[in-house]
C-alpha cells in the first residue's frame, strides 16, 4: 500500500508542478502523466519500508501523516532526476534523516500497540551431555 497519492502530490506542491516532473518525450503536453508519479510514489514507499521494516510489521494497518508528506517529498526528488533544486535536495535529505532514526528507535512514527516490533521473548538455551575431558578420566594427564 503506496504512503501517499497522486492526489496527495497534487495537493501538495501543484498541478502545474506535477506536469512539470511528470513530463516524458512523448506525453502529451499540458497534463500530469499518473503512471510516473504513480511510480516514482510506489519508489518512495519501497525507500520508507527500507528503512522502517525493521522496526514497524509491514504493511502498516494505519499510515501516519507523517509518512504521507515524507512520500511525497521523497517522490517529488526522485522525480526530479539531474535538475534537483537545492530546497527539493535538503528536504529528501531531512526525510533520510527521520526515517533513519526511526529505524533505529531514536523516533518514533506514533503509532499504537501491535504495529511496533518488540523484542522476541526466545531464550537461546545451551545443554551439554557432561564433561569429555576431567582430571578422573584423564588418567594423569591433566
Amino acid at each position: 500500500m503506496p504512503y501517499c497519492t497522486v492526489a496527495d502530490m497534487i495537493s501538495r506542491y501543484g498541478q502545474q508542478d506535477m506536469i512539470l516532473l511528470s513530463w516524458r518525450e512523448g506525453a502529451a503536453d499540458g497534463e500530469i502523466n499518473q503512471p510516473v508519479i504513480e511510480q516514482a510514489i510506489a519508489d518512495a514507499t519501497a525507500e520508507i519500508n527500507g528503512y522502517i521494516g525493521g522496526r514497524y510489521e509491514l504493511p502498516l494497518s494505519l499510515v501516519p501523516d507523517v509518512l504521507v508528506r515524507h512520500c511525497c517529498d521523497i517522490a517529488r526528488y526522485l522525480m526530479s532526476g539531474d535538475r534537483t533544486p537545492e530546497t527539493v535536495q535538503k528536504r529528501y535529505d531531512s526525510v533520510i534523516s527521520y526515517l533513519v532514526k526511526v529505524g533505529k528507535g531514536d523516533l518514533s512514527l506514533g503509532l499504537s500497540q501491535g504495529n511496533p516490533t518488540e523484542p522476541s521473548e526466545t531464550i537461546a538455551m545451551i545443554q551439554a551431555d557432561g564433561q569429555v575431558f576431567n582430571r578422573k578420566n584423564s588418567k594423569g594427564f591433566i
